[in-house]
């Protein structure tokens, strides 16, 4: 295992750099990138680089799938559940306006619906004491609703939770247990800071994006595997650091600059 490998998706290619550890010998090479599957042009880039896996102690990879998911706006059906009074939160946002002369300006659609934005009666304060306890029958109802509407991924976030985070954790636990393969995602987790809207926004996008990129790495991670890598793969975070892949499906908001970065 003498091999360093990153491999990094671009619009048009896909690029490949392996380095010796003991010489320090670059292998660089590229392959088209394929947007239909991604791992597609990932594999053939490592076919075309003509080192084995085998012999690769690290292999990191920087990818678009994340940004390309929010900026298409092809993510998975997505709900929110967020505490009583705060369900257009993210639909209000701030009241900047970017283009502020700009007559014609159009806020953003939330990637949320109104009608899969849940509330349930709760509530924190912002030192996290409970003042409201949870109210597990309204959260069962709502997982009955997501059953119902076939939601795939679920944002939840609290007023206050990054204080206490136990009614997020319980809200998790009750969805997953009757909704079963649900992709949840709490904001005590993803971004555990004040401000609602923020917060809630890049919850909702972490939950959007889920099982798209949950997909995509166990797809790649596999192909990889069978073709003998013996290492875990990592993914480039938009911090500039990695993390593995089983750590990237959990909060894949982490990599939404993978790509460029990579």
């Amino acid at each position: 295992m003498n091999y360093r490998i990153a491999i990094d998706i671009g619009g048009t290619f896909t690029d490949y750099v392996a380095m010796n550890e003991q010489t320090g010998e670059l292998v660089v090479t590229k392959a088209s990138s394929t947007p239909s599957n991604f791992a597609d042009g990932v594999v053939c880039a490592i076919e075309n680089g003509g080192i084995a896996l085998e012999e690769a102690s690290y292999v990191v990879h920087g990818s678009t799938i994340v940004i390309n998911a929010l900026t298409e706006r092809k993510g998975s059906k997505t709900a929110l559940v967020t505490t009583k009074g705060f369900r257009d939160a993210l639909e209000i946002g701030r009241a900047n306006r970017p283009d502020l002369y700009n007559y014609y300006y159009t806020k953003p659609k939330p990637f949320v619906p109104r009608r899969y934005r849940f509330e349930v009666d709760e509530r924190l304060n912002k030192d996290g004491k409970v003042l409201i306890p949870l109210n597990e029958a309204q959260v069962r109802e709502i997982a009955e609703k997501c059953k119902k509407e076939k939601i795939e991924a679920v944002a939840i976030c609290l007023i206050h939770s990054y204080a206490n985070t136990t009614h997020e954790e319980r809200i998790k636990q009750i969805l997953e247990e009757e909704v079963p393969g649900l992709e949840v995602s709490i904001s005590s987790e993803v971004i555990k800071e004040w401000r609602e809207y923020e917060r809630t926004n890049t919850t909702v996008f972490n939950a959007y994006v889920k099982p798209v990129t949950s997909k995509y790495l166990d797809t790649l991670k596999g192909r990889m595997k069978n073709k003998g890598l013996k290492a875990e793969p990592y993914a480039m975070q938009s911090n500039g650091g990695t993390a593995t892949f089983e750590m990237a499906k959990i909060n894949p908001i982490n990599i939404i600059e993978s790509g460029p970065i990579g």
